[in-house]
C-alpha cells in the first residue's frame, strides 16, 4: 500500500535526523557523482524538473516545477511531489510532499557539510551571528537547521526592499540598507537563498571564518556569491560535476580565473576523510540540489512514520 506524508508529516522529521540521513549515507559510501543529472524541460511559463536517484534498498523521483510568474499571482513559485519506491519490487511505498521535503533536505545539506566548522564557532563565541539574504522557505529552513545544532544568538534577513521582521529573525533590513555591510562584516554565517541572478553581497567584507551556505540557483550562468569570496573560501560541491555543469557560482568564477575546477572540494571527499576545511579560511557550501538528497531524507520521514529504524530495506 502507498502511503502518504503530507508537508507536516515530512517536516516533522526535523532538521538532526535530515542532517544525519544525509551525512549516514556519505559515510555509507554514497557517490553523488554517481547519480542521474536531474532533467530540466522548458515550459511555457517556467521549468519542469525530474530528479531520480536508487540507493540502499530504494528508487525515488521528484516532479517539481518552477514558475517565476507565481508569486505574483499569490501563489508558491516552486511546487513538488516525491514517490518513493522498494527498490526490489519497484513497486510505489510512499507519496511524499515535495516542497517539504526540498525545504528539509536543501538545509541539511548544507548543515551536514561545515557541521564541524559550526560546532568550532559556537564553541568560541558562544553563539552564531547569521546573515540571511532571502525571506523565503529555503532562509527560515536553513536557520531552523542550524539552531537545531549549535546556539545561534542573533539573526538578520535581508530583502530586496525589507519589511516586516519574519519571526525566526531578528531583524529584516533591506539590501541597500547601510546596516548589511556592518551585519556581513560581523557575520558568522551568511545563508543566500534568493532567485538573484547577481551576486548579493560584497564577498570581500566576510571575515577568514565565515561560513557561507549558497543555495538560491542552479544554473550555469546564475549566481549569489562572487568571484572574489570563491576565490579566497575553500568551496564545498556536492559533486563536482554537477557544480561544473550546474552552479554559476563555481562556473562564473572559475571562468573569471578566480577559482579552479581542481580545488573544490566534495562531500564524499569530506566524509571520507580525502579533504578537510582550513579554519583560516572562509567556507563555502554550494549546493544545487541532487536526487540522492530527496530520496535519503525521504526514506528517513517514511521510516519514522512506519516506525522501522534502520538506513537501507
Amino acid at each position: 500500500m502507498t502511503v502518504t506524508l503530507d508537508a507536516a508529516e515530512v517536516a516533522a522529521l526535523g532538521p538532526v535526523a535530515a542532517v544525519a540521513a544525509v551525512r549516514d549515507a556519505l559515510a555509507g559510501g554514497l557517490d553523488p557523482d554517481g547519480g542521474v543529472p536531474r532533467t530540466v524541460v522548458p515550459l511555457a511559463h517556467g521549468q519542469g524538473l525530474l530528479m531520480p536517484a536508487e540507493y540502499g534498498g530504494w528508487y525515488g523521483v521528484k516532479v517539481a516545477t518552477v514558475a517565476p510568474g507565481n508569486p505574483a499571482r499569490g501563489l508558491r513559485r516552486i511546487n513538488a511531489t516525491y514517490l518513493l519506491h522498494d527498490s526490489a519490487t519497484l513497486m510505489p511505498v510512499a507519496l511524499l510532499d515535495g516542497v517539504a521535503l526540498t525545504a528539509l533536505r536543501t538545509s541539511a545539506v548544507s548543515v551536514a557539510a561545515c557541521l564541524e566548522r559550526l560546532r568550532a564557532l559556537a564553541a568560541r563565541y558562544g553563539g552564531l551571528r547569521l546573515v540571511v539574504f532571502g525571506a523565503g522557505p529555503q532562509g527560515e529552513g536553513h536557520v531552523a537547521a542550524v539552531r537545531a545544532h549549535v546556539p545561534v544568538t542573533d539573526v538578520t534577513v535581508v530583502t530586496r526592499r525589507g519589511g516586516p521582521v519574519p519571526g525566526w529573525a531578528d531583524r529584516h533590513a533591506a539590501a541597500g540598507d547601510g546596516e548589511v555591510a556592518a551585519a556581513v562584516r560581523r557575520a558568522h554565517v551568511v545563508v543566500t537563498a534568493t532567485s538573484a541572478r547577481e551576486p548579493v553581497l560584497d564577498g570581500r567584507l566576510l571575515s577568514d571564518e565565515t561560513v557561507v551556505l549558497a543555495v538560491g540557483s542552479h544554473e550555469p550562468d546564475v549566481r549569489e556569491v562572487d568571484g572574489a569570496l570563491m576565490g579566497r573560501a575553500t568551496v564545498v560541491v556536492e559533486s563536482r560535476e554537477t557544480a561544473l555543469r550546474e552552479a554559476g557560482d563555481v562556473v562564473l568564477a572559475i571562468r573569471e580565473g578566480a577559482l579552479a575546477p581542481d580545488s573544490l572540494v566534495t562531500l564524499a571527499d569530506l566524509a571520507g576523510g580525502r579533504a578537510a576545511a582550513p579554519a583560516d579560511r572562509p567556507l563555502v557550501v554550494k549546493t544545487c540540489g541532487m536526487g540522492w538528497q530527496d530520496l535519503v531524507v525521504a526514506v528517513a520521514a517514511h521510516r519514522r512514520k512506519e516506525g522501522t529504524p534502520g538506513e537501507g530495506r
